[in-house]
């Protein structure tokens, strides 16, 4: 059996199923799983590039960072909310 080591990231919570409904991830896997399954529409601008570079951070587990950041941008594109993120401080 293969033995995969997940590649965690800064915890976040995405809205993705509704407003006010929030899902955790704490590693690019469970990113990229969002991007894959759930994401609500594909075309809007950044899921290519969050989908491309969590994918390769995942594969080679560079810049988990880049990685979360482009989630970020892509979801906000696609009008979600990410915690903490866009908590006012």
């Amino acid at each position: 059996m293969a033995n995969f080591t997940l590649t965690p990231i800064e915890p976040l919570e995405v809205e993705i199923h509704g407003v006010g409904q929030y899902a955790p991830a704490e590693t690019v896997e469970e990113m990229v799983k969002f991007l894959t399954s759930e994401w609500p529409d594909k075309m809007k601008p950044g899921f290519h590039s969050a989908l491309a570079r969590s994918i390769d951070a995942m594969v080679t587990a560079a810049e988990p960072a880049a990685a979360r950041a482009a989630f970020v941008d892509a979801a906000h594109a696609a009008g979600m909310h990410i915690l903490p993120d866009d908590v006012s401080g």
